[in-house]
C-alpha cells in the first residue's frame, strides 16, 4: 500500500518502536521541505533518524536546511551515504590513499578522518555525487582503476527527480561513466539498498531492525534494503510537480 502524504501514514506507524525516514522524495525535494514535513516530524513520539543516499552534503548542511525551515534537528538525526562511507572507510583503512569524486565538503571530511587524498596513486576511488566532475577527473579515476585501485560507490542511484520530475544526476551515473571508461565490472556499493546504512540506523536508534519501520518513496532502495533486514516498509508517493512551500 502507498500513501500520498505523511498525515495519512501516521496511524499506521504508531506500533513501530523507531522510525527510519528517507530524505529526498519523502521529506523534501529541490532543497525545500514538503508542507507536511514539519508537522509530521513534530508529531512523532518515537525516536527517528533520517536515512539518505545523499553523497554530496554533510549532516551539518542538512541541520542548517531543516533549521531554515523551522525544524530543529541535530547531526545525530542524519545518516548520509557519503558521510557514512567516508567515516566507515577511514575506520577500516586508516591512512589509506584515496581519490574522491565528491564535493569539497566530503573531501575535507576525508582528510579530517585521516585519509590521504591522492589522485595519482590511490588505493581506492570513492565515487560520490560530484558537482565539479570533469573530463580530467574521469580520466584520472579511470587510470587509477586500470592500475588496480578499487572503486567504492556511495550509492547506486543514477538520478533523483527534481520537483518538476527532471532527472538530477547522482553518484551512480558518475560511477557508470568511470566504470565503462576503465573497463571494470567489479566494484562495491555502500548506500541503500545495501545493508550498511540500515544497520547504522538501527544502531543509532539502539533497536533491532525488526523494531523499526522505514518510510520512503523508492521501493527499489528504501523498500528492498529495509526488507532485507526485517524492517517494515511504508511507501510515500509524492506528485513530482508539487508546488513546494516552506514548511516553516
Amino acid at each position: 500500500m502507498t500513501y500520498p502524504d505523511l498525515p495519512r501514514l501516521e496511524p499506521h506507524i504508531r506500533s513501530a518502536t523507531g522510525l527510519v525516514i528517507d530524505l529526498d522524495g519523502t521529506l523534501m525535494s529541490g532543497g525545500q521541505l514538503y508542507p507536511d514535513t514539519k508537522p509530521f516530524l513534530e508529531s512523532l513520539s518515537q525516536p527517528f533518524v533520517i536515512l539518505s543516499n545523499d553523497s554530496e552534503h554533510t549532516s551539518a548542511d542538512l541541520v542548517q536546511v531543516f533549521g531554515d525551515h523551522g525544524v530543529a534537528l541535530n547531526a545525530s538525526h542524519f545518516i548520509l551515504a557519503g558521510v557514512a562511507l567516508v567515516e566507515e572507510f577511514a575506520k577500516a583503512e586508516p591512512g589509506a590513499r584515496v581519490m574522491i569524486l565528491g564535493s569539497p565538503a566530503l573531501q575535507a571530511l576525508a582528510t579530517d578522518r585521516g585519509l590521504v587524498l591522492d589522485d595519482a596513486r590511490p588505493e581506492a576511488v570513492i565515487v560520490m555525487r560530484d558537482p565539479g566532475f570533469t573530463y580530467r577527473r574521469l580520466a584520472l579515476a579511470a587510470g587509477a582503476l586500470f592500475r588496480g585501485a578499487r572503486m567504492i560507490v556511495a550509492c547506486p542511484d543514477v538520478s533523483h527527480p527534481s520537483p518538476s520530475g527532471a532527472p538530477v544526476p547522482e553518484a551512480g551515473a558518475l560511477a557508470a561513466a568511470v566504470r565503462i571508461c576503465a573497463g571494470i565490472d567489479e566494484y562495491t556499493v555502500f548506500g541503500k539498498p545495501e545493508p550498511a546504512l540500515f544497520e547504522l540506523a538501527s544502531r543509532r536508534l539502539g533497536l533491532a531492525p525488526s523494531d523499526c519501520a522505514m518510510i520512503g518513496d523508492n521501493p527499489h532502495t528504501d523498500g528492498a534494503g529495509a526488507s532485507r533486514l526485517g524492517m517494515k516498509f511504508y511507501q510515500i508517493t509524492r506528485p513530482r510537480n508539487e508546488d513546494l512551500e516552506c514548511a516553516a
